[in-house]
């Protein structure tokens, strides 16, 4: 559909025994990106930008997450 609403995405979970919940914040910028840091490599797995606290609500009922259990990188 072209200019119809957009379907939300079904609720997917995340490893929590290998993954933790992070967001990536530009010190320059202030762009911030939402996404899953593995424990094990330090890999990050960008799922999406933040640019308003809407967009926070969203990945926080999207992926199921605690807003306490979210790290805060720079």
């Amino acid at each position: 559909m072209l200019f119809g609403k957009r379907r939300k995405q079904p609720a997917a979970g995340y490893d929590k025994s290998g993954k933790i919940p992070v967001i990536r914040s530009s010190i320059c910028t202030g762009e911030q990106v939402a996404g899953f840091k593995d424990i094990v490599s330090g890999k990050f797995e960008e799922l999406m930008l933040i640019r308003n606290t809407q967009d926070f609500q969203e990945f926080l009922c999207r992926y199921q997450v605690e807003e306490t259990e979210i790290k805060r990188e720079w």
